[in-house]
């Protein structure tokens, strides 16, 4: 059966690869901007924009199993999302340092016979860093298209004093651990 990634992000797609699945990735062309204002809380917007952009691919591919993703920062009754800019970069590590700050990863798998989500939380610290630290991480690792404008597969590792995760594949954008589960459950065979 064909296995779609509904993402252009290039780290899910490397988390894929990890799993030695072989995929396609397609845009799927959601406008997030919409079901942000719906006043959706964190936890409930990541699943609904995970599912509409595995909904939008497999309207295309029925006969296809897609994988939709989505990741966002709650932070202080805020959601943080992908800075843009390094000034915005800036502002956001500025605000949450020396804090703790929950990153939400969801996604979701379509089949033929299969709706599924699931919604992984991780709890970080930040350590307490003056503004030269942050801005000399965000000059290393241009974590622009990164939800809470950090890479910890990178130096963003060394932004942080605790995390507490269940499965730390999530921080990078997919939790593999219930992929894997969710895959097997659709009838894909794992090599």
């Amino acid at each position: 059966m064909k296995l779609i990634l509904a993402s252009t992000s290039p780290y899910r797609a490397e988390q894929l690869r990890r799993l030695g699945l072989e995929f396609e990735a397609q845009d799927p062309q959601v406008d997030e901007s919409v079901l942000k204002e719906a006043g959706f809380s964190p936890e409930n917007l990541a699943e609904v924009l995970a599912l509409e952009k595995a909904k939008q691919v497999f309207q295309q591919n029925p006969d296809a199993i897609v994988i939709g993703g989505d990741q966002l920062v709650s932070f202080e009754n805020t959601i943080l999302g992908k800075p843009g800019t390094k000034e915005h970069a800036v502002q956001q590590l500025m605000s949450m340092q020396g804090k703790t700050h929950t990153l939400i990863t969801a996604i979701a798998v379509l089949g033929p016979d299969l709706i599924e989500t699931h919604i992984n939380q991780t709890k970080l610290k930040m350590r307490s860093l003056n503004q030269g630290a942050i801005e000399r991480y965000v000059e290393f690792d241009q974590p622009l298209n990164c939800a809470g404008s950090y890479k910890l597969e990178s130096r963003g590792i060394t932004l942080f004093e605790e995390i507490d995760s269940t499965d730390h594949s999530a921080i990078t954008g997919i939790p593999l651990i219930a992929l894997t589960s969710l895959l097997i459950k659709a009838g894909v065979i794992l090599p």
